[in-house]
């Protein structure tokens, strides 16, 4: 049994039934985050290493510092959502989204300057943009994330809701790889290409922020507390949510193999598939068999369950990027099985957002306290974390496996590239599915329990001392 209740009452039904409307508005909030942040995990470090200038080395170690710095700032901004108690008619969280997407969108397109500085200027410039964006990518993308808590604690239409996002997240990475590369090779000047491409791709992003916030309602309101709970206080009650723990760091390896292979994939199909372009077709199979698989996440969820779904997604994205490193590189067998692996780990690259809401109920079940912003900004630390590496790993190693920009590459830096872009996630996604199939213990039906015995505690507003 849970810690005494703290919370006040639920402003409105926990179970509430979402309407398509909702979910889809919440679902094309992530496309507009993607458009944004897709821009740097895709295409920003070889921006950095082919037209703004700078070695791969310190290309990668902007990404290291900027993450590391992102991931702090997810905790700061997480801990100031919580800590607010005057709260507008607008809610919690979707101001945030309303009046943060602009500064995101500008300083998006910021980072994609090449300004006309010497080597160490151009280095700092990396440094400062990207670091900017990091903070205003928090600002907006941690109360987005903890939205999808507030909105129902009813785990099909909860897992459906993660089942739109995971379909918006990939659709913007569809529009980002389908449209931002045309459009660059479309300008003699790639820098002139590039500010167009992102600056689309941006106004967009701001489009589809703004759909979200007019759509969506938060249906799980706590009235706040008169008195602020300080901050170590609210970390510290977070190493009891064991879910929580676990989530972390199986996501922590997970989307540091992902976002790895996104950061080397334009290599690869440069140097080892010779044909730059087939990024458009590339994006278009894999994402759009990722948002297919994406679509058959309340059904799975409903069938075996939200860790066995989750551990088949690891799986057979496991098994797709083995088979490509084992057979010749060849462009046909290439898109198949990298096609197989997006639809599999469309699995579990949805269904963390669920997890994470259900790891806010358990948070508020075990301590009392319903904190969505400190609970999602801390699963947000490791995702952080987990770009740092990805944007660190292949800048260094890069130069480790002898990498020129521009030239026809070695043997040995072919099979390095093809090593960074198969074996690497894949070693990542086992040590992520060991973590989770031993140490995730919230099964569903230890979920329905809680949401039964928060909705008990709130419908009577008092303390349950059993």
């Amino acid at each position: 049994m849970g810690a005494p209740v703290l919370a006040s009452k639920t402003t409105a039904t926990s179970s509430k039934k979402l309407s398509l409307k909702e979910k889809m508005s919440y679902g094309l909030g992530d496309v507009g985050n993607g458009l944004m942040f897709d821009m740097g995990q895709i295409y920003l470090l070889k921006f950095y290493t082919d037209v703004l200038g700078i070695s791969s080395y310190w290309a990668g170690l902007v990404f290291l510092i900027s993450k590391i710095f992102d991931a702090f700032a997810d905790a700061s901004v997480g801990a100031f959502v919580d800590s607010r108690t005057n709260i507008s008619k607008r809610g919690k969280f979707r101001p945030f989204i309303l009046w943060g997407s602009i500064p995101l969108a500008i300083l998006t397109v910021v980072s994609f300057l090449a300004p006309n500085f010497s080597d160490n200027g151009k280095i700092v410039w990396a440094f400062g943009t990207y670091m900017a964006f990091g903070l205003a990518y928090s600002i907006v993308n941690i109360p987005y994330g903890s939205l999808s808590a507030a909105m129902t604690q009813n785990p099909v239409e909860r897992a459906s809701l993660g089942s739109f996002r995971a379909i918006g997240s990939q659709t913007a990475l569809l529009i980002a790889g389908v449209s931002v590369i045309p459009i660059v090779l479309h300008f003699s000047d790639h820098k002139t290409g590039y500010i167009v491409a992102v600056s689309i791709m941006a106004l967009f992003g701001v489009v589809f922020h703004y759909i979200c916030y007019h759509n969506t309602n938060e249906n799980i309101v706590r009235q706040p507390k008169k008195e602020k709970i300080p901050l170590s206080v609210l970390f510290k009650s977070l190493l009891s949510n064991k879910p929580l723990i676990v989530l972390c760091f199986v996501s922590l390896f997970m989307i540091a193999g992902s976002n790895l292979r996104t950061a080397v994939q334009l290599y690869y199909l440069q140097y080892n598939l010779n044909n730059q372009g087939l990024m458009a077709i590339l994006t278009f199979l894999s994402i759009g068999l990722a948002i297919l698989g994406s679509m058959f996440i309340p059904a799975l969820v409903k069938r075996i369950g939200k860790k066995k779904t989750f551990a088949l997604g690891l799986i057979i994205g496991i098994s797709a990027d083995i088979v490509n490193f084992v057979l010749p590189t060849d462009t046909t067998t290439f898109l198949i099985a990298f096609s197989i692996g997006s639809f599999g780990l469309a699995f579990a690259m949805g269904l963390p957002w669920v997890m994470v809401a259900d790891a806010v109920d358990y948070h508020e079940w075990n301590s009392g306290e319903r904190t969505e912003g400190v609970v999602y900004s801390s699963y947000s630390f490791f995702r952080k974390l987990a770009q740092a590496l990805a944007g660190f790993i292949p800048g260094v190693a890069l130069g480790l496996i002898a990498y020129v920009p521009n030239v026809q590459q070695t043997s040995e830096t072919l099979l390095g590239l093809k090593g960074l872009m198969f074996i690497v996630p894949a070693s990542l996604n086992i040590i992520a599915l060991i973590i989770l199939v031993l140490f995730y213990k919230l099964t569903d039906a230890m979920y329905r329990k809680i949401v039964d015995e928060l909705k008990e505690r709130n419908s009577n507003n008092k303390p349950d001392l059993a």
